[in-house]
């Protein structure tokens, strides 16, 4: 099962110490190196900060857009990484090994399963090809 693995971290307006930058990028080349390795790499990327973010609603049918996240939080959405695990655990011990998750408190992983859309989007052209009108 696709797993996606969100990060969160708290933004730092002088950003990382290079130290810890340099730790991060080398445990998180780590992690794609040794689940591509695996077979169970999909992607992984990082994000832009909040202050590029933009929140789109629709109400009555009228776009409303608003600049930066949609919540505010003490951490943001920072990242994410896709790996086909073959359950919770798996995702959960990768999940540990993100540098976000293991730095202290300062941040979070948050595990969520991905829905095969592939398979209900056939579901529904059969249903639409073989329903009488």
């Amino acid at each position: 099962m696709r797993y996606m693995l969100l990060i969160y971290n708290r933004e730092n307006q002088n950003g990382p110490i290079p130290e810890q930058g340099n730790h991060a990028a080398v445990t998180h080349a780590a992690i794609m190196d040794e689940t591509a390795r695996l077979g169970i790499f999909r992607a992984a990327e990082p994000l832009h900060p909040t202050s590029t973010a933009t929140t789109v609603r629709v109400d009555k049918g009228k776009v409303l857009t608003t600049d930066g996240p949609f919540a505010e939080t003490k951490e943001q959405l920072a990242g994410y990484y896709i790996l086909d695990c073959k359950n919770l655990d798996e995702a959960i011990e990768w999940a540990a090994k993100i540098p976000t998750a293991c730095s202290g408190g300062a941040g979070c992983v948050e595990i969520r399963p991905i829905r095969d859309m592939s398979a209900q989007l056939r579901d529904n052209i059969r249903e639409t090809q073989y329903a009488t009108p």
